[in-house]
């Protein structure tokens, strides 16, 4: 498979229209009036954040986007799909409320928001997986797959299980309904080792199921209520908490890969990353915390694999930030190995995604970067 081309620019700007123009300029080079938006429906995938996180993408960058689509005759509108876990955005009403309370409004992007999979996250849709090895289906959210077609748009970050969270994240995790999120993260399920824990409790904030209580001052997980998700491990700044399962982020990571699959198989697709605010963990959490490395740029390309390559690589690359988590992993004693994604965290698998993406005919991890 020949290299497929990414198309990146950097946040330098001094021109009218700041940094939104020239996202819009990205994308035009990088050839999205190649699709046939006239009169079609168009899913833009994002994540509208978490309460309490501001690392999430403002709604500015979805009105460029949003405004592209309109110009080229296409019909836009905003979505994700609700989550496994509680929060602001278990239900379409909590959902939306959030959306509108981080800026998400017709007025300021320029279309409408649709929750991708219905009210209590039940409104989905069996879709095939094209080559799926671990799953032969998907269950995608039902306003997601009757669009036309598909962009994402998404924050390019750091994961506490996946290492990092760009389009295929986006994508895979982002659309699946709550039972596709529940089939992804069904592999494994985390274990405390007691000598290790504390008793701080920050795990039990952040489990997404309730499924963590304490005794003696130590956690204890409730494996029959426990969902897999993985949060507590990312929460744990003493290491207490893992996943006993070693290939249980290998597979989480090949079946978002296989889901993204599902939602961009057989029809126009096109994927746009931003790298900012790139803070360690999902912007899925109540919370972001300090940046890892700093702000680099945009990126976009009709291939979301190699996409998401060249982000990590351009992230790998980047200076350091101090008095950020990977300063919190050097005082613990953590040697850290230059790969950023393992030194943020080290159980996660970052690169398993990619290579079964590229196996699967999702993309190529090849790229040729073309700078605009």
């Amino acid at each position: 498979m020949k290299p497929s081309v990414v198309y990146f620019t950097d946040f330098r700007t001094n021109k009218d229209g700041g940094i939104p123009a020239k996202l819009q300029m990205l994308i035009k080079k990088a050839g999205i009036a190649q699709i046939d938006f006239d009169g079609k429906f168009t899913a833009i995938k994002m994540h509208f954040g978490e309460g309490g996180n501001l690392s999430f993408l403002r709604p500015d960058y979805a009105r460029a986007v949003a405004d592209v689509v309109k110009e080229l005759g296409g019909k836009p509108f905003l979505t994700d799909c609700n989550t496994l876990y509680p929060g602001y955005r278990k239900n379409a009403l909590d959902h939306l409320t959030i959306a509108e309370q981080h800026g998400f409004l017709p007025m300021t992007t320029g279309c409408q928001v649709i929750i991708g999979d219905g009210l209590k996250g039940t409104d989905d849709i069996e879709v095939p997986v094209h080559n799926g090895e671990y799953c032969k289906t998907a269950l995608i959210g039902r306003a997601i797959m009757d669009a036309d077609i598909f962009i994402s748009l998404a924050h390019f970050k750091g994961h506490e299980s996946t290492g990092f969270g760009g389009a295929i994240k986006n994508i895979g995790m982002g659309c699946g309904s709550r039972a596709g999120k529940m089939e992804q993260h069904k592999a494994g399920k985390p274990e405390v080792n007691e000598a290790l824990c504390r008793g701080c409790r920050q795990c039990a904030k952040e489990c997404g199921s309730d499924a963590i209580t304490y005794s003696n001052n130590k956690a204890h997980i409730d494996q029959s209520v426990c969902k897999g998700c993985g949060r507590c491990i990312g929460a744990c700044n003493f290491d207490a908490i893992y996943n006993p399962n070693e290939g249980a982020n290998e597979e989480l990571d090949r079946k978002m890969a296989e889901y993204a699959q599902a939602v961009c198989y057989g029809r126009p697709c096109f994927h746009i990353n931003i790298i900012r605010d790139v803070s360690p963990y999902c912007d899925c959490h109540e919370y972001n915390d300090a940046p890892v490395i700093p702000n680099i740029g945009m990126a976009a390309s009709f291939d979301p694999i190699a996409l998401d390559q060249a982000c990590s690589d351009l992230c790998m690359k980047a200076t350091r930030l101090q008095n950020s988590l990977l300063t919190d992993n050097v005082q613990r004693g953590a040697k850290l190995t230059g790969i950023l994604w393992k030194d943020i965290t080290p159980v996660s698998v970052w690169d398993e995604t990619l290579i079964h993406g590229e196996k699967i005919g999702l993309g190529t991890r090849s790229y040729e970067l073309k700078t605009v």
